[in-house]
């Protein structure tokens, strides 16, 4: 359990804290669809502070976690050819593919790069103008424009040696694919602050309306997480739905309109497969046809990859918040951060990783206690 006094100002936390429970009349459950609100939320222990009413779900918003494992297993394949410098942001290393991950091709002699930024993996290409080099693109709307700009600079500069393996999701169309789940007990959602200062909140207001729940855009600090409960509480108790941006000082109604215009150039929406989830229609990204040259997947034929994820792995029922990380039977015991099962333990956003890294020396007590009342352990 977290304490109050551990927020940057207590004073207020306590305020939003008291007006939610003052507020609350019945249960209510709410998603935070972005992976760093969720380790926000477990390591301030922002739903142990809440009333017992509010429940906090843990949606699908860690970019490394929906990476499907086709692609994984795709980056995989690319980056073991001897003539391709692969690379990628350090947090892919370790997601699991198929039988492998990138750190194990590189042990075996693949050359695989950290870099910081994709614009680094084009100097490489300059620098190497004898090799093929790859950058691997995946994330929110939040990474795309980047990676979008890198494709267009390439194309400008002529540099014909440089590839991107595409793997951008969008938020919106998750959120649907959510509410239409026949299990879904989601009631209302904080939507990512950094996702809506980059594309705005006009998709949101149709969801709100269609779905008949409220969408309050929120930060990622916990005075953020809490203010953005106090507002979703508050419609609900009031029967409304609509689309509040709580995080004015990053997020503009219109969002970057630089940005948008860049994506709508070099990339085009298409179906994209999530991890454990499935195919969400026009739920993602692929390079348009002016820059399908850069595709990687394309260049390096690797398009008729198939998979099938671990059985034991439950990451998919996580990412749909049908599941908390610990009830998951191999969680913390066969799956762990050096020997995960699924991205839900690898990635720095995701919520089995958040459980493992704030919640596990709790998980045991709550073993005991639940032996002590003759119920069954809620991990195995």
């Amino acid at each position: 359990m977290k304490y109050i006094e551990e927020f940057q100002d207590p004073e207020l936390a306590q305020r939003l804290l008291d007006d939610i429970r003052a507020t609350v009349t019945r249960p209510w459950a709410l998603m935070e669809v972005c992976g760093g609100q969720t380790h926000t939320i477990i390591r301030h222990g922002i739903d142990q502070l809440l009333p017992d009413e509010v429940e906090l779900i843990h949606g699908p918003g860690c970019p490394v976690c929906v990476t499907p494992l086709e692609v994984i297993d795709k980056a995989l394949e690319i980056a073991s050819r001897p003539e391709v410098v692969f690379c990628s942001f350090g947090d892919m290393l370790r997601v699991p593919g198929t039988d492998r991950d990138l750190f194990r091709v590189r042990a075996e002699g693949g050359d695989v790069r950290v870099v910081y930024s994709p614009l680094d993996a084009l100097r490489l290409a300059q620098q190497n103008p004898d090799r093929e080099v790859v950058f691997f693109g995946i994330g929110f709307e939040t990474t795309a424009p980047p990676n979008a700009m890198t494709v267009y600079q390439a194309r400008k500069s002529g540099i014909r040696n440089f590839s991107m393996l595409v793997s951008h999701v969008r938020v919106p169309p998750a959120i649907e694919a959510i509410m239409r789940s026949p299990d879904c007990r989601v009631q209302g959602f904080l939507a990512a602050g950094h996702v809506c200062s980059v594309m705005g909140v006009g998709e949101y207001p149709e969801l709100a309306e269609k779905h008949r729940v409220p969408i309050v855009v929120t930060g990622f600090e916990p005075l953020d997480i809490l203010e953005g409960v106090r507002r979703a509480v508050r419609q609900l108790e009031a029967g409304t739905h609509t689309v509040e941006n709580a995080y004015p000082r990053a997020v503009r109604p219109e969002g970057n309109p630089a940005a948008q215009a860049m994506l709508a150039d070099v990339f085009e929406v298409t179906d994209r497969s999530w991890r454990g989830i499935g195919v969400i229609p026009d739920s993602g990204w692929r390079l348009s046809g002016r820059y399908r040259e850069f595709d990687a997947e394309q260049r390096f034929a690797v398009g008729g990859i198939q998979t099938r994820e671990p059985a034991a792995c439950r990451a998919g029922e996580v990412l749909q918040g049908l599941l908390k990380p610990h009830e998951c039977e191999a969680f913390g015991t066969i799956c762990t951060p050096r020997t995960p099962l699924g991205a839900t333990m690898v990635s720095s956003e995701g919520a089995c990783a958040a459980y493992y890294l704030y919640r596990r020396l709790e998980l045991p007590q709550a073993r005991v206690n639940a032996a002590a009342a003759g119920e069954a352990s809620p991990v195995v």
